[in-house]
């Protein structure tokens, strides 16, 4: 079986689904994802999307967020994600994202960790799943989208460092080509890899293996965010978040004595450093989040998520503070990508969790995720549709995509495939379970081999910004 289209979406989170909807009607679209549509980590958002509050509010949110990202974010994404936020904002209104409002009907903000002033737009504490449907519905009314569940992308095909499409399969099914001038990898993060993640356990970093075996450059593998308030339990599984939101609005940490031990509003990496040592110097597996200090009226209406999920685990939020530790979160680092997600494969593009394009430095202030997938995967589509279907060779300021630490990264353009899909032999994917046992392994052996060289040039001193 041989599928054609005009572009591939791998992936159905903001950043796939607001590219396929920001791409002409003319187009035909085929997005494919491995699980339920609505499984993905932009569902699972809690806190909110920033939103720049005018012209005297620019310099502190760029400051917040370089700040946030340790001085190793590209400025110029950086730039160009807070100069777009008030027009994407303004398209999801018009969408029907339903952000919450004061009494006066102007929209309403709260403020998180790393955020010098309030910034912030949500709904409720689902601001994820609020955005995600709005956009997940709009993509299932449009003729020229179509959805594929339960499909996995196994490989892309490429030839001269031209992609041709990718090869996939369903549940149980014979791994097939779909051939298209056009593939979009947006199809998250890497939380599958660890023993206690937010994420969804299907997030996998595939396609970071996917682009390794092809040369394909990757920038950062070893940049990982640890959220500092996850509900602490002993179940398997997935780890449910406690918002950021939460210490926004006043929520405090305490030690096994009750005491407070840190200031709640430090950037998530070094909140979760201080929490950890406070546990190991505590002897135990958890601190304690009180959500009490924001009263009732707040914890229900503005976290009735948290409030209800606290509840069925025995919880009551209201009345006793809440057992937290740190998980596993967001990844920062990625394929990497130029400012309109270009990769540097031609055809290939990469945009949200998937794709590095710098914005998030080392570690990313908080709520800036949902507004970078959008911002970059919209610049992808236009990129698509009029930009000429060029290979990204620079990092967006017109220099060369070598690592911003040397040769760190793959070179481009060796690509083992000599041809289109129609001759893809397919026989090297009929055993996925050891096909992606592989993929795993490659992730995580580079993760550990970029970390190896991060930590070496920290001892020696390098600059590690972006040039």
């Amino acid at each position: 079986m041989k599928q054609t289209c005009d572009v591939v979406i791998v992936g159905t989170g903001v950043a796939g689904l607001y590219c396929a909807l920001n791409l002409p009607d003319y187009m035909k679209i085929r997005m494919i994802t491995k699980q339920k549509a609505d499984e993905s980590d932009s569902w699972l958002a809690q806190g909110g999307i920033c939103m720049l509050r005018g012209e005297d509010d620019y310099e502190p949110y760029f400051e917040d967020t370089m700040r946030a990202g340790h001085y190793e974010n590209n400025e110029k994404t950086v730039d160009l994600m807070i100069r777009s936020s008030n027009s994407i904002i303004r398209n999801l209104v018009q969408r029907g994202v339903r952000f919450s409002r004061d009494p006066d009907g102007e929209l309403e903000f709260t403020r998180e960790g790393a955020h010098s002033r309030p910034r912030i737009l949500f709904h409720e504490d689902v601001t994820g799943r609020e955005i995600t449907s709005v956009l997940l519905q709009q993509a299932r009314e449009k003729p020229n989208i179509i959805i594929d569940e339960y499909t996995t992308m196994a490989d892309i095909i490429c030839r001269s460092n031209v992609c041709r499409g990718v090869v996939a399969f369903r549940e149980a099914g014979k791994p097939y080509v779909i051939e298209a001038p056009h593939v979009v990898l947006a199809c998250g993060g890497v939380g599958g890899l660890f023993d206690n993640s937010t994420n969804f356990p299907h997030m996998t970093g595939d396609a970071l293996a996917i682009a390794l075996e092809h040369g394909v450059e990757v920038e950062h593998l070893d940049y990982i965010q640890i959220h500092p308030t996850t509900l602490y339990s002993e179940k398997p599984g997935r780890r449910f978040l406690i918002s950021e939101s939460v210490r926004g609005e006043g929520a405090l940490l305490y030690d096994k004595n009750g005491e407070r031990f840190t200031d709640e509003l430090k950037p998530r990496d070094l909140l979760s450093a201080d929490i950890r040592a406070q546990m190991e110097a505590d002897g135990t597996r958890f601190v304690w989040e009180d959500l009490r200090p924001l009263g009732e009226q707040v914890i229900r209406e503005h976290f009735p998520n948290i409030y209800s999920h606290c509840l069925e685990e025995g919880l009551d939020v209201l009345s006793e503070p809440i057992p937290v530790v740190p998980a596993q979160h967001y990844f920062m680092g990625g394929i990497r990508a130029d400012l309109s997600g270009r990769t540097s494969m031609q055809g290939l593009y990469a945009c949200g969790e998937t794709g590095c394009n710098g914005v998030h430095g080392r570690n990313r202030l908080a709520s800036n995720s949902l507004l970078e997938s959008l911002v970059f995967a919209q610049r992808a589509a236009d990129d698509i549709a009029f930009g000429g279907n060029r290979c990204c060779s620079g990092n967006g300021n017109g220099q060369n995509m070598a690592g911003a630490w040397g040769s760190t990264v793959p070179q481009a353009g060796r690509c083992s495939y000599p041809a289109e899909g129609s001759m893809v032999n397919l026989d090297k994917y009929r055993n996925p379970d050891a096909l992606f046992a592989h993929y795993r392994r490659l992730v995580r052996n580079e993760m550990k081999r970029m970390k190896r060289s991060h930590e070496s040039e920290d001892v020696s001193g390098k600059d590690k910004a972006w040039s």
